[in-house]
Parts: C-alpha cells; sequence; structure tokens
C-alpha cells in the first residue's frame, strides 16, 4: 500500500521532468559540444533515451516493492542509452566523439568510486572495531529522559555526518532509539524524523557528509573550507523543526539497558587514520592540485599498513572473549575464534548496490546531457526562472527523485552562477531531500530498519514542519553569506 502511494507521488515528479527534457524544438539544442556533431533532442534515439531513464527510476522507487536491487535499472539503462547514441553517431561517422564523451563521464565516475570506496571501507572497519556498538551501548546505559535522548540522537547525527556520512549515522543513532525507545513508537517516529533532517542538514555542509557536496568538490566548484559557510544555514535546518517536534515528545524515562560493547583492539587508531586520510586529501587537492582521490586512496594504504600489523600480531582468542587478541588462551574444542582483521573483508562488505547504482545515474544522465537535454533544462530553469528560483526548485526535486542524479545533472549544465547561487543549490539538494522520508537515503534505511514505526506516512506528518526549516535555512544562507553572490564561479 505505502509502495502504491509513494509510486503515485514519484509518477507525479517524474511526470514534471519528462515534460521538462523532451524537446520544443531544435533551437534548444545545447552549447555542449554535441551541438557541434549531432542534435538529437527531438530525434527518436533522444526521446528513446528519456523514456529508458523515466522507466528504469520508476522501478528503482519500487525497490522495496520488488526486491530488485536499485543498481540492476540503472546499470542497463546506461548501457541501452549508451548504446542508441553510438550506434546514431557511427552512422554519421563520428564515433570518436561518442567514445571521447563516454570516457569523460567514465573518469568523473571511477574518481567519486575510489573516493567513497575509501570513505566505506573506513567505516566498516570501525564498525567492525565496535566504534559504533560501543557509542550505542554508552547512550543506552544512560539514564536519559525521551526529550534528551531525542536531543542527543539529533546533535550527534548533526555532528557525525559531516564526517561518516549521513546515511550511517543515521543507522548508527536509529538502532539507538530503537534500543531505548522500542516500547515508545510514537517516540522512536519522533526520534528517527529528526534523526533523518539532522544527518542530511549536517551532511551538507562538509565534502564527506553526503555524495552530491563530494561531487561539488571534487569538480572544484567549492574549495574544501568554503563549504563551512553552510554550517550556520544547516544548523537553522535541523533546529528549526527539531525545537517544534521537541514539544511532542513523549514524558517520561526509559529504562536503561545494561548490554556493553567492547572495543576491540585498534578502536582508536583507526578513527585517526581516517582523519589522516581526510586531511591528505583536502592536501593534495588544496596544495597540489591533484585531484581528490589521491588522497583517499593514499589513505587507503594507511589502513592497509595498519591492518597487516593487526593481522601479525593477532592472537586467537574464542569469540565471545571481550578483550579481542589482548590474551594468549588457546582456543577451547568446540569454541570459533574470531578471525583476525583482514581489510580487505572491510572493501568487500561496501554498499556495492548504491556504488553500482551510481555509476548507471552518471552515465545515464551523462547520455542524456550528450544528447543535449541538459542544456535544454538549463535554460528552462536557470535562465528562465532564475537561478535562486532554480536552485530552491532543485531542494524539492531531491525530495522526490535522488539528489544524485539532480546534483549530477546541475555539474553537467554549468550553469554560470555566483559562488552564493553554487553554496544555495548545494545547500539545497543535501536538505531538500528530508522532506520526504523517501528523499535520501537515510530516510529510506530508516523506513527498514524501524518498520511499522517509521514510516512514509509518519515523516509527512512532519513535512509542513521540516518545509519551515528548508525555508529558514535558505534565508539564513541569503543573510549571512551574501558577499559569496559577488564572486564569479563558473561550475567546472
Amino acid at each position: 500500500m505505502v509502495c502504491h502511494k509513494n509510486l503515485n507521488i514519484f509518477l507525479a515528479g517524474f511526470s514534471s521532468l519528462l515534460f521538462l527534457l523532451l524537446p520544443v524544438t531544435a533551437e534548444a539544442a545545447a552549447n555542449t559540444d554535441v551541438a557541434d556533431w549531432l542534435d538529437l533532442t527531438a530525434h527518436p534515439i533522444g526521446i528513446y533515451a528519456v523514456i529508458l531513464f523515466v522507466i528504469a527510476y520508476l522501478v528503482v522507487i519500487c525497490e522495496e516493492c520488488t526486491n530488485l536491487r536499485k543498481s540492476k535499472p540503472v546499470i542497463l539503462a546506461a548501457g541501452l542509452i549508451w548504446g542508441l547514441i553510438a550506434y546514431q553517431y557511427s552512422l554519421h561517422g563520428f564515433d570518436e566523439a561518442a567514445v571521447t564523451a563516454f570516457r569523460h563521464n567514465l573518469l568523473e565516475f571511477a574518481e567519486l568510486f575510489l573516493f567513497l570506496l575509501v570513505a566505506m571501507t573506513y567505516v566498516n572497519a570501525m564498525d567492525e572495531r565496535q566504534v559504533f556498538m560501543a557509542l550505542r551501548s554508552w547512550l543506552v546505559r544512560k539514564s536519559c529522559s525521551y526529550r534528551t535522548l531525542f536531543w542527543i540522537t539529533g546533535g550527534l547525527s548533526f555532528v557525525l555526518s559531516p564526517v561518516i556520512d549521513n546515511l550511517t549515522t543515521a543507522l548508527v543513532m536509529c538502532a539507538v532509539v530503537l534500543a531505548v525507545g522500542k516500547d515508545n513508537s510514537k517516540f522512536v517516529s519522533l526520534a528517527c524524523v529528526n534523526i533523518v533532517v539532522a544527518a542530511n542538514a549536517g551532511g551538507a555542509f562538509s565534502p564527506f557528509g553526503d555524495i552530491t557536496t563530494l561531487m561539488v568538490w571534487q569538480k572544484g566548484v567549492v574549495e574544501f573550507q568554503t563549504f563551512f559557510l553552510l554550517f550556520i544555514p544547516s544548523l537553522v535546518n535541523f533546529m528549526v523543526p527539531a525545537a517544534i517536534m521537541q514539544v511532542f515528545v513523549p514524558h517520561g524515562t526509559p529504562e536503561p539497558g545494561s548490554d556493553r560493547a567492547e572495543l576491540r583492539r585498534g578502536a582508536y587508531v583507526i578513527p585517526a587514520l581516517f582523519a589522516c586520510t581526510i586531511a591528505t586529501a583536502v592536501a593534495m587537492h588544496s596544495v597540489l592540485h591533484m585531484p581528490p582521490v589521491l588522497g583517499m586512496m593514499t589513505g587507503l594504504a594507511y589502513l592497509q599498513f595498519f591492518g597487516y600489523y593487526l593481522k601479525k600480531t593477532h592472537i586467537e582468542t574464542p569469540q565471545d572473549t571481550p578483550d579481542y587478541g589482548t590474551v594468549g588462551d588457546v582456543v577451547p574444542s568446540g569454541r570459533k575464534a574470531r578471525p583476525a582483521f583482514d581489510v580487505f573483508n572491510r572493501i568487500a562488505r561496501a554498499e556495492w548496490d548504491t556504488l553500482l547504482f551510481f555509476y548507471g545515474v552518471v552515465l545515464c544522465v551523462g547520455g542524456l546531457g550528450f544528447l543535449g537535454y541538459l542544456s535544454m533544462l538549463s535554460q528552462h530553469i536557470y535562465v528562465d526562472l532564475g537561478a535562486t528560483t532554480a536552485n530552491v526548485l532543485v531542494g524539492f526535486l531531491s525530495a522526490v527523485i535522488d539528489n544524485i542524479p539532480v546534483m549530477f545533472a546541475v555539474l553537467t549544465m554549468q550553469p554560470d552562477m555566483p559562488l552564493g547561487e553554487w553554496l544555495l543549490v548545494t545547500l539545497t539538494a543535501g536538505v531538500g531531500g528530508s522532506m520526504l522520508s523517501i528523499g535520501s537515503a537515510a530516510g529510506v534505511a530508516l523506513m527498514g530498519q524501524a518498520r511499522g514505526m517509521y514510516t512514509f506516512f509518519t515523516h509527512l506528518k512532519w513535512t509542513p514542519v521540516i518545509l519551515l526549516g528548508y525555508v529558514a535555512s535558505i534565508l539564513t544562507h541569503i543573510w549571512i553569506n551574501a558577499d559569496t553572490y559577488q564572486v564569479p564561479v563558473r561550475g567546472g
């Protein structure tokens, strides 16, 4: 039932998108390289490509109903779209142009893919060393009221998401909420809404907080330190709805839990290495003007060498022994030994469906851009409506459609905007998804984790309040960052 109603909402959003994408005239062709070769915006090949993308995305939004991984339809659509492009270009003898465009999009994906792979590996390594479990255990043991827990989990979501990404943060905090409030569904639903809003808001002012901010940073549009100009607007986006929702948090104090999670050997070192990796990536980009992915891959070597040390100094102990790797007891017969740390196991546990989905999205949107549709769309919204209005609409669009293709489309359009507008679209794409539970990876994940207590409709009840925070954050940005609107920046 929920899936069916969600589908109706997505169909409405995609109908609007399809209307904008369909060609109105051949003269609306792009100012990109494709205009020098073939204008396919009014050609059946171009229309078929749009239809393929829309169908693929409709399949993606039905993932919970079909149990079909979201990467599969977009990867297939990407192959078909570029196959159509290659076929049409080969008929006109322009094979090399299509190949060059494809490789350009593939390179953009490769840089982001490797960057995300390293970040996911570090997060998985910290998870394996019980870092997040220990945090959860510590919070569960505290005798805090429901209202205090509401603010603690929301505040930690806002603080942690700029570093370990909004999805991981939301999952960790939701586990805390479920552990302490599983008998109070009203508290769980309110806390989950607050966590989603806080995690998305926190991820909006850091290149490491969300894939969209990472894309903007890697594109070279906004410098690393400049993202922090969005801190106060992001904080406003979190605090406004939280201040209103906390009034409705149930009174009382849940019984403290007794579970304990012991940190495993190296649990303090790995977060430190992750901080060094981030510093290396920033230095590579800011000082040496190299792509940030070079610093991240160098940082992966830090973890690999430390993993080698852990493996070489590993002492077999029973799996139920808390002080893992620090005692030399022989494993009793019939009891399974805890395995040594293996960095490649952490790499294998990366979110491959998300990474492959990202591949499909980048190639699909890149193909539509090569056909000329994104320049047409840019004309519709950035020239006709104005940059500020367009960037505000991007936030609403990201609440219905995943913000990754939306932001990649904006970056591919490369509208000529001042720095203030680029910061605005970074903010709106990041926090706009909070308006609906299906608008962000954090919301979708929590619907599965807190099934029955946090749903599409429990989140929808608070959409007006979240919208108020969205508007307040935009106005705050325009006010406090007014001087950035005088700084000219050209995308890419």
